[in-house]
């Protein structure tokens, strides 16, 4: 039988987002940050994860190399690309900012090219910060790969693979196993899908 998991009552706010957070107070709107990722299945057995982050303000302001931005023009606009295979290692990496503050900014890019090799796991915020963390790389384009892009290949290729395994018991401890409160290996999801690796009483 299936299990309904009711909805939160969902808020009004402005700009027309629904949430279902409290009622916020007056307010007024100052800075938007969007994050924009896609998932794409290649015609020669990988896998394009592409992400996107911008940043606007609502109101304008001047910059000592760009002039005049205006309110709603992005401050920040990158873009980036990881093609990985099937088990999510980087066989691809590459980079592109189209607005940024300064113009050093797009000297960098290119160095996104040393995630090629490493696989998105245990492991790859570390790897990532080694390779294009500080001096070496963008703090914006460094947290779009870390969080959403990771996540963004996971949830593209795993339900995939995993429909294709249906019904057969896993040969190792599936590493999504205590990322999360849901996959708490004393939980009852990881009891119901694989019993085996279990810690539930």
């Amino acid at each position: 039988m299936a299990v309904l998991i009711p909805t939160p009552q969902c808020v009004r706010q402005p700009m027309g987002i629904d949430m279902p957070l409290s009622t916020a107070a007056s307010r007024k709107l100052i800075h938007t940050r969007d994050i924009r990722c896609h998932g794409y299945e290649r015609d020669d057995g990988l896998w394009d994860i592409e992400g996107q982050i911008t940043d606007t303000k609502s109101y304008s302001f001047d910059n000592q190399e760009r002039g005049r931005v205006g309110a709603g023009m992005p401050v920040h606009n990158m873009l980036v690309r990881l093609t990985v295979d099937d088990e999510l290692v980087v066989q691809k990496a590459e980079a592109g900012t189209e607005s940024a503050p300064f113009g050093v900014c797009l000297e960098i890019s290119a160095n996104v090219r040393r995630l090629e090799g490493v696989k998105i796991s245990s492991g790859w915020t570390k790897a990532v910060r080694d390779k294009f963390g500080g001096t070496a790389g963008c703090t914006h384009i460094l947290q779009l790969i870390i969080g959403p892009l990771a996540t963004t290949a996971y949830q593209t290729i795993m339900p995939l693979k995993n429909s294709q395994n249906k019904g057969r018991k896993p040969t190792k401890k599936p590493a999504i196993i205590n990322t999360c409160h849901a996959f708490a290996a004393e939980g009852p999801i990881v009891k119901r899908l694989w019993p085996e690796y279990s810690d539930a009483e």
